[in-house]
């Protein structure tokens, strides 16, 4: 089987483009809940917390060196600790979110899997049967 055939029967497994999808869905729901976590959530906790930013939040090892003409020489070296701590909350978030996702669909499944079964419809020769097993009984 050439490599181009074997590619071709990959690609077109609904499986890969279900994954494709799912992907390209998550990247698009990452960028909404950093938005949700820099823009919402972290403003009020940062008021709470006397004004802090978190995202400038560092440790800095080596400060900038500047020269006499205002030109950095060297650039800080610094941890930034602060958008760590933002992408904490922004995975927490996404778990949360999650969790509540999968959490409401397992539950739609229970509350579909407790619910009573019909009996199957009889076909038209079963009726047919039953009504000649019921005139049988009847006769004897």
């Amino acid at each position: 089987m050439s490599l181009a055939k074997e590619f071709k029967e990959f690609i077109s497994r609904g499986n890969v483009v279900d994954l494709a999808v799912g992907v390209i869905i998550g990247g698009a729901f990452g960028q909404i809940i950093n938005s949700l976590v820099k823009d919402v959530v972290m403003p009020p906790i940062g008021y709470l917390l006397s004004g802090i930013d978190f995202s400038t939040i560092k440790f800095v090892i080596a400060p900038a060196v500047i020269g006499p003409d205002a030109k950095v020489l060297k650039p800080e070296v610094a941890v930034g600790y602060g958008a760590f701590l933002n992408n904490v909350i922004s995975f927490l978030i996404v778990s949360f979110v999650i969790f509540l996702v999968v959490k409401s669909v397992n539950t739609l499944k229970r509350h579909e899997a407790q619910k009573p079964v019909d009996p199957p419809v009889p076909s038209a020769q079963e009726k047919l049967l039953i009504e000649i097993r019921d005139l049988l009984a009847k006769g004897k």
